[in-house]
């Protein structure tokens, strides 16, 4: 198995919700968390599989300063209306979806597998950071990832993200059948703009293998929804990460 296949494998595996709890895992990987002896700073030692978090040239997330303008091709987002579950995975909340949404991005096509959240922001913007992130992941047939970042700040009440806090489990445990309310197309901004840039996956296994896309456009959260998210993870985001010379474009 050649080293990006391995990846690939490694990235599937850190995907699925419920891998860990049938044994699919790497041995350890569920005692990585954000703080103390499993923070992110000792990810790499917790398993040889995560040994990439250490010494990868091209770890996310990061904070966005200069990016370079580009002619970028439009994030083709189409996705259904509902998600499948929903579970509390033990490191955040996260929304799995059935077959059939998908994003195309240049003659690319990824499926949408799950979207799940961090607080505070994981991408920083000119050293910035937000009350919370969201990371709709997809997968192409070959196992590369695209991942669409997308930045949420304070301000008015968005209907799907209150829908999530209100429904999201309280405790860790098995995916269940997700809010048929929940419109996974209301996270999104009205605006597309995106940077982009080569980066891994912020969870160990930190394999290198994704297309980072974060819309440029944040959108807005209620305050108090943000707060019952805070209620079950307060702090789920790994430090940014040294760029070590990458670009950043930026859609134009």
């Amino acid at each position: 198995m050649n080293r990006r296949r391995a990846l690939l494998t490694l990235a599937g595996l850190a995907l699925c919700p419920v891998c860990a709890r049938n044994g699919l895992a790497a041995e350890g990987a569920h005692h990585w968390s954000y703080e103390g002896d499993g923070g992110p700073a000792k990810w790499a030692d917790l398993d040889a599989a995560n040994k990439v978090c250490a010494i990868g040239s091209q770890q996310s997330p990061i904070d966005i300063g200069t990016s370079v303008k580009s002619q970028l091709p439009p994030l083709k987002i189409d996705w259904a209306k509902s998600a499948d579950t929903i579970v509390n995975n033990g490191h955040t909340i996260q929304l799995n979806f059935a077959e059939g949404s998908a994003l195309t991005l240049g003659n690319v096509k990824y499926k949408l597998v799950q979207v799940h959240f961090h607080r505070p922001s994981e991408h920083l913007i000119a050293g910035k950071n937000f009350p919370m992130e969201a990371h709709f992941v997809h997968r192409a047939d070959s196992g590369g990832l695209a991942v669409v970042g997308v930045l949420l700040t304070a301000g008015k009440a968005n209907a799907a993200f209150s829908q999530i806090a209100a429904t999201m489990p309280a405790k860790e445990g098995e995916p269940v059948k997700a809010d048929a309310g929940i419109n996974p197309n209301v996270l999104l901004p009205g605006k597309r703009d995106y940077y982009r840039y080569s980066g891994s996956l912020t969870t160990p296994p930190c394999a290198e293998v994704v297309e980072w896309l974060v819309l440029t456009t944040p959108v807005q959260v209620a305050d108090a929804d943000v707060a019952s998210f805070a209620k079950l993870y307060p702090m789920n985001a790994r430090p940014a990460q040294q760029m070590n010379r990458r670009f950043v474009l930026q859609s134009s």
